[in-house]
């Protein structure tokens, strides 16, 4: 809301002093303000449109994704349109009024039609200046955000680990032991040192590969089976090759641990979790879903929850206009949805 609001105050100013300019600056030069009062009235419509239309939506939704020639196809049709527009407007209204000596030119004249052309653009590309060094400011601002949470981030990690080296080396000394008298036990504590090994190893680099982090949430889901046994029904399926994917760290787990917190954890009757992972293209999805309770409490998943609002922060971050994060609400389940637009 505050961005939209910036956004509308940003284009209002600017507009209003374009106005300002057609009319008044122009005027005081000549004394001609009726002249330029209908010029400007006229005028700032057809500039504020191809303003918005050329920077907004062919440098957008076209330049930038790399789709050049529906870009400039785009560009000289809607530029043919309105300066023609805009000639037949000068022609046909404001030079009967107050210049009628301007219509012994041809309404076609090739210098005309020019000049016509550079005025229409000069304040198109006033406009893309403004925006772009504006636009340029804010991502400066978002980078340096970034970086600023990022170093929050790993201060708190570091604050959260007690000797986690000492931890993971015991680990495996209990493993060792427990591998000969209790199998079972021996392969959660390979659960949980594989957990450990990802946050304090793997998780470092950045981005990380996708396949890696989807085992991190496999042994995750395997130590809580332990801990819920029978009444935990927990599945990943993966429906697609990702193995040359790679995404920011520990940005899944999240998705997972708040089924658990808000689902299975409330629960009295057994309960489900499903993970689906699948992908088309460079399009990655991840859809984690949980039974619950009806009469189990709404507001924390409804709300996001932490977790939850703590990845919606990364992705705004990491992924801006480049994901999609939902939130599904059933009568007997909770169903979380994440899209990224991500590299190979």
């Amino acid at each position: 809301m505050y961005s939209i609001n910036k956004e509308l105050l940003f284009n209002i100013i600017f507009w209003l002093l374009y106005f300002i300019y057609e009319w008044l600056g122009l005027a005081a030069l000549s004394g001609q303000y009726g002249l330029y009062f209908m010029n400007a009235v006229m005028a700032l419509p057809l500039s504020l449109l191809i303003s918005y239309l050329t920077v907004h939506i062919f440098v957008k939704k076209f330049y930038h994704k790399g789709e050049k020639l529906k870009f400039w196809v785009c560009q000289i049709t809607v530029s043919i349109i309105f300066l023609l527009i805009r000639r037949y407007i000068n022609y046909y209204i404001i030079y009967p009024l107050y210049a009628p000596f301007a219509q012994q030119i041809p309404l076609f004249s090739f210098g005309k039609l020019i000049v016509e052309l550079v005025n229409l653009y000069a304040i198109v590309g006033v406009y893309a200046l403004f925006y772009f060094v504006r636009s340029l400011y804010e991502e400066q601002q978002r980078v340096q955000h970034l970086v600023q949470e990022k170093t929050v981030a790993e201060l708190e990690l570091l604050k959260s680990q007690v000797q986690p080296h000492f931890i993971f080396n015991a680990l495996n000394n209990i493993y060792s032991t427990a591998l000969a008298k209790s199998p079972e036990t021996a392969k959660q504590i390979a659960h949980l040192s594989d957990f450990l090994n990802y946050n304090l190893h793997e998780s470092k680099q950045d981005p990380v590969s996708l396949a890696a982090e989807i085992v991190y949430i496999k042994n995750y889901i395997e130590l809580q089976k332990s801990r819920y046994e029978n009444k935990l029904d927990a599945s990943v399926n993966i429906y697609d090759e990702i193995s040359d994917l790679y995404i920011a760290p520990l940005l899944l787990l999240p998705l997972v641990e708040n089924s658990f917190k808000h689902g299975i954890e409330n629960s009295i009757k057994p309960g489900w979790i499903r993970v689906d992972v699948s992908r088309q293209d460079d399009n990655f999805s991840i859809k984690v879903e949980n039974s619950r309770e009806e009469k189990m409490p709404q507001a924390p998943v409804k709300n996001g929850g932490i977790g939850l609002k703590n990845v919606q922060k990364r992705l705004q971050l990491i992924y801006p206009n480049k994901h999609e994060f939902r939130i599904i609400e059933e009568p007997h389940s909770w169903l979380v949805v994440l899209k990224i637009t991500i590299e190979r």
